[in-house]
């Protein structure tokens, strides 16, 4: 391991002699030291360590151990990867293993052998490694059913998540945002992900068809319903049987249909138009909408009984102008693909234009960056796309933050960074490090610390 960079370790010990001695003891890692919680607290904040040996006997007293337990869930609570070992005395397995079930790693008896606490602590390390590594294996290996979503907002990525856990179940899911935030393209990703995935995807927009033709386009109807109807035909709840159905704009639903929606999610029957059968039909829905329900629900605009519903499981999707870095990011993507359509030579995107897009709120959010790139491209005079093409204003917005956790603030300032960086230089790392003024290693080691991949 000497080749390596040096592992990060933190002892926690009042006795400054034992301390000492457990540092010269581990001197192969890279020791910081802490005698009280407080200085402890204050050394995890700076720099997390992987790992921390720790007295239970704190100061201000230093004969209980309520100071090191109170250490311990903090520890845990900031960051339970850590992989903290109790050193206790050898008369004290009652309190070494309730650190055990509290999350510490392991406990090592005082006093202790060098040697045994270097194999313990390596052990240690190794299992954060192999840990992280495993971790990483995972995010590599992820369902890419949300592959067509590109974003690198934690938000955003947390969502993803969500999705893919909620995937397996027949939970009703409601995707609530503004027009062109993506809601149908997660509404397929939660669908290629489920069990269903083998059968079809149903969508339908329920403000863009006429409320005298949405009753049958949703339930079908028999032949001879009505005039022109020469013969029986599927709703799109029934096409869908067995697969998934997006109901879009579900809040402009007319009033008199919500309640035949709401009787086919409790009984799972349908009777199509001018038929008197009941129909079994096996679907999954999920809905969209940029209104609040709930809001429409109160003022007797939506059927309550019917928002619940359909509220199993809610997924708010953030606007394009919240989610850091996605904006430049999307912008390259679109426009390596519209300059494929164009059969363009490759083209890029300036450092001012790059900027403006950065610093603009996109009301219509990914569809009118989407709109703006296809644009842009299509104009632009040369292989460079500059900030007139876009047609955007440069110019910087207002930015408070409230926060005083010095370390939450650096740690959100350094991720914000990086991500915009990333999506400026369309993922280049060695681009990112320079405009970042970092070497490339710093900058790993900054995306593995802040969690970004």
């Amino acid at each position: 391991m000497t080749s390596q960079k040096m592992r990060s370790l933190l002892i926690v010990e009042d006795d400054l002699a034992l301390q000492k001695q457990i540092k010269w003891s581990l001197d192969r890692f890279d020791s910081a030291t802490a005698h009280d919680r407080e200085s402890a607290l204050l050394q995890l904040r700076k720099s997390t360590p992987a790992v921390v040996t720790m007295d239970l006997g704190l100061p201000p007293d230093a004969d209980s151990v309520s100071e090191g337990f109170r250490l311990l869930e903090q520890i845990m609570a900031l960051d339970p990867d850590i992989k903290v070992i109790v050193l206790t005395g050898q008369n004290d397995q009652a309190n070494a293993l309730r650190a055990v079930a509290m999350g510490a790693y392991d406990f090592f008896a005082k006093p202790f052998e060098p040697e045994l606490l270097n194999l313990t602590v390596e052990r240690a390390f190794r299992m954060f490694e192999l840990q992280s590594e495993n971790r990483r294996l995972q995010a590599m290996h992820q369902p890419d059913a949300l592959s067509g979503l590109m974003t690198r907002d934690p938000e955003m990525l947390r969502i993803c998540r969500t999705i893919e856990k909620v995937a397996s179940s027949n939970a009703t899911v409601m995707l609530l945002g503004e027009s062109g935030t993506g809601k149908e393209l997660l509404a397929r990703g939660l669908h290629q992900s489920s069990p269903r995935s083998a059968e079809k995807f149903v969508a339908i927009n329920c403000a863009a068809i006429p409320e005298n033709l949405l009753e049958s386009e949703l339930f079908g109807y028999e032949k001879g319903a009505f005039t022109g109807a020469g013969k029986t035909t599927l709703g799109k709840i029934e096409t869908a049987n067995g697969g998934t159905l997006m109901l879009d704009e579900i809040g402009d639903l007319p009033f008199p249909l919500q309640a035949k929606l709401l009787r086919f999610l409790q009984e799972r029957t349908i009777e199509r138009v001018g038929g008197r059968q009941e129909i079994p039909v096996d679907v999954r829905i999920v809905c969209a909408t940029h209104q609040d329900l709930n809001a429409l629900s109160k003022e007797g605009r939506f059927r309550e009984d019917l928002y619940y519903r359909l509220a199993e499981i809610v997924v708010h999707i953030p606007p394009l102008r919240d989610r850091v870095g996605d904006a430049t990011l999307l912008a390259h993507a679109f426009m390596r693909r519209f300059s494929q359509e164009q059969n363009r030579a490759v083209m890029t995107l300036g450092e001012e234009a790059v900027r403006a897009i950065e610093l603009h709120p996109w009301p219509g959010n990914i569809r009118e960056l989407e709109n703006c790139i296809r644009r842009a491209t299509i104009m632009a005079e040369g292989s460079q796309i500059s900030c007139e093409d876009v047609g955007l204003k440069n110019t910087a917005p207002d930015e408070i933050d409230n926060s005083l956790d010095l370390r939450a603030v650096r740690d959100d300032a350094d991720k914000r960074a990086i991500i915009a960086a990333l999506g400026r230089v369309n993922g280049n790392m060695v681009k990112a490090a320079e405009l970042l003024g970092v070497s490339r290693p710093t900058l790993y080691d900054l995306m593995h610390r802040l969690g970004l991949k």
